[in-house]
């Protein structure tokens, strides 16, 4: 498995390189499946840091089950690439997808190139919500498929894990009160999705 994650991972990093930096046929290949509306590479990068998602298959898919939870996001860039031969020998796919979205203004790199890893706790991301209504918005649409956790956790259809809280939480859990403080701490620890006015 690690030889074809090291395998995949060069083959990633040569096509996230700028086009002339590209073998030839890797290049020609992958610009016979780069959506049209693609901007250039270089001027596309605009965070220092972007998260990339490893799974199993269809970028674009996943692309679409986000953009259909995050209204305001859109696809930026998709490509399809053979994989290395060596890689297909080891059990490998016969192509593997990049793609870059951006939800919510944060741009998210998508990686389809096996069942070879899975998301846990370690890594969620965190969903600011405006109010209760933007709470229940966010937190009904990604356990429609997927799985509803404690505290204000669950995980999407794909086993990423979000924490969908209402900006005023935190105003409670740092309260100078300690038993405003101590309400919203137990009180969290009985629920699911945080129901804000529970815990005041």
């Amino acid at each position: 498995m690690m030889t074809i994650f090291r395998i995949t991972c060069i083959t990633v990093l040569i096509a996230a390189m700028g086009t002339g930096c590209r073998p030839a046929e890797l290049q020609r290949k992958s610009e016979e499946t780069t959506l049209s509306t693609t901007t250039n590479t270089s001027t596309m990068i605009t965070q220092k840091i972007s998260p990339c998602l490893w799974v199993e298959k269809d970028a674009k898919a996943v692309v679409d089950y986000y953009l259909s939870v995050f209204k305001d996001g859109k696809l930026k860039e998709y490509h399809r690439y053979p994989n290395p031969p060596e890689a297909i020998e080891m059990g490998g796919l016969e192509y593997f997808e990049t793609a870059l979205m951006e939800i919510a203004g944060m741009e998210f790199q998508i990686l389809a190139a096996g069942p070879y890893f899975t998301f846990n706790e370690s890594i969620s991301f965190v969903i600011n919500c405006a109010d209760q209504a933007e709470v229940d918005y966010y937190w009904n649409a990604l356990t429609a498929e997927g799985e509803e956790s404690n505290c204000g956790w669950l995980k999407d259809k794909y086993g990423l894990s979000w924490q969908v809280v209402p900006v005023a939480y935190y105003a409670l859990i740092n309260s100078d009160d300690p038993a405003v403080r101590e309400k919203a701490m137990q009180g969290t620890m009985k629920q699911k999705k945080i129901i804000l006015n529970e815990l005041r």
